[in-house]
């Protein structure tokens, strides 16, 4: 059985404009399946999804005259001279198609839908020439919301945290608390979403490591030392929700600065880290400020580095946050911090395994001083105190 995401309604709106379709993210994310739902919905005969990971499927497109592209095509029932719709899986896996899918964009009318495993090399695969011809798409693992669709479960999510916390009720709680403790542990990737055996979840969240190992990092990325490396990704693992402490990092691991910051950006360019920025509203401060460091699944971390339940709680509230917008952090040299704050709506939160008024206050006292908005505890066990809003709620 497939599952929608909520990233299906927008790519279904894109089969009536031009664009080119680039859904880009990690391995296993859900990228192909998302996109097959989308072909499906397509009425027309003149389509074809290609696999580019297929040697035959390739050839298709190795033709020096571009125009010659169209014979290869008839082999797959597609006539260029009416609207065609072409769905390329895994791009990366041929570049130089990039300049023919630009021709047959600007000669044709083709509607292509492509994906990526990686933003990594997007960011230099796309020529300038194809800006304003594409609208990309980034996918992740499923957020709790989704989560709840693939367990075959209904909740009401309300979007506003005004509506959350008013309509917080103990009976939902208990309802779903099992679920947000599995997602917890095991986190988001589809596939171990699915899986109802613990011993098979971990045999995906290991076999999920190891193909963003192989492939991403081995295929992508020129290191010379793939073992520090990979000793980085442990250490960064143990750190969720800490700050980069770049210099310490380097003489942990023995390697330059500038070596740590070039794995840095591939983690982060490859969606495997979310690096947030502190708060101010001092620009300068701003940039020169340290970073935060998320992981892009709970079952990533769970399974290559034990931490304790409040930095796994605080990696997966970040996780659900980030869908309303940019993310911050504040935090004084000496003094009080606030884990999250929402941007759009400039909104404040700190997380708790368990809060009260209390928390509430004192969180009240910084929020005040920052001028936010709203402010709220964001607690994993449930409370009825104001200002509280439950964790599976997000």
């Amino acid at each position: 059985m497939l599952f929608p995401r909520k990233l299906l309604k927008p790519l279904e709106e894109q089969l009536r404009k031009p664009e080119i379709v680039v859904l880009t993210g990690m391995r296993r994310v859900g990228k192909t399946t998302l996109l097959n739902m989308v072909y499906k919905k397509i009425a027309s005969d003149n389509k074809v999804f290609l696999d580019l990971t297929n040697p035959m499927h390739q050839m298709i497109f190795e033709e020096k005259n571009y125009d010659n592209i169209c014979s290869n095509l008839k082999e797959y029932n597609i006539s260029i001279k009416e609207k065609t719709y072409i769905f390329l899986d895994e791009i990366q896996q041929k570049p130089d198609i990039v300049n023919i899918i630009k021709y047959f964009y600007d000669h044709y009318k083709v509607k292509f839908f492509l994906t990526g495993s990686s933003s990594f090399y997007f960011k230099n695969l796309f020529p300038e020439s194809l800006a304003g011809r594409k609208a990309v798409y980034d996918i992740f693992p499923l957020d709790f919301e989704e989560f709840l669709t693939f367990k075959k479960q209904e909740k009401i999510f309300f979007k506003e945290c005004k509506l959350k916390e008013k309509n917080k009720n103990n009976i939902s709680y208990e309802k779903y608390k099992k679920f947000y403790e599995e997602y917890l542990l095991y986190g988001g990737f589809p596939q171990v979403a699915l899986e109802e055996k613990q011993e098979r979840k971990i045999q995906w969240i290991g076999d999920i490591f190891k193909s963003y190992f192989e492939i991403d990092v081995r295929t992508l990325a020129d290191f010379k030392n793939i073992n520090i490396f990979r000793d980085l990704i442990l250490l960064l693992l143990k750190r969720t929700g800490s700050k980069l402490e770049i210099d310490k990092i380097s003489t942990e691991l023995g390697i330059s600065r500038p070596t740590v910051y070039s794995y840095i950006s591939f983690l982060q360019g490859t969606y495997f880290i979310h690096l947030i920025s502190p708060f101010t509203k001092n620009i300068d401060r701003e940039v020169s400020g340290t970073k935060k460091i998320y992981i892009c699944d709970n079952g990533i971390i769970n399974n290559f580095s034990k931490i304790d339940i409040g930095s796994l709680l605080e990696n997966a509230v970040f996780l659900n946050l980030k869908k309303y917008g940019e993310v911050k952090y504040f935090q004084k040299r000496k003094g009080p911090e606030i884990d999250f704050i929402l941007m759009e709506g400039s909104a404040g939160f700190e997380v708790k395994e368990t809060a009260n008024l209390k928390d509430y206050l004192k969180l009240k006292k910084i929020a005040d001083f920052l001028e936010l908005k709203e402010f709220y505890i964001v607690a994993n066990n449930f409370s009825n105190e104001q200002g509280i809003i439950n964790a599976l709620d997000l």
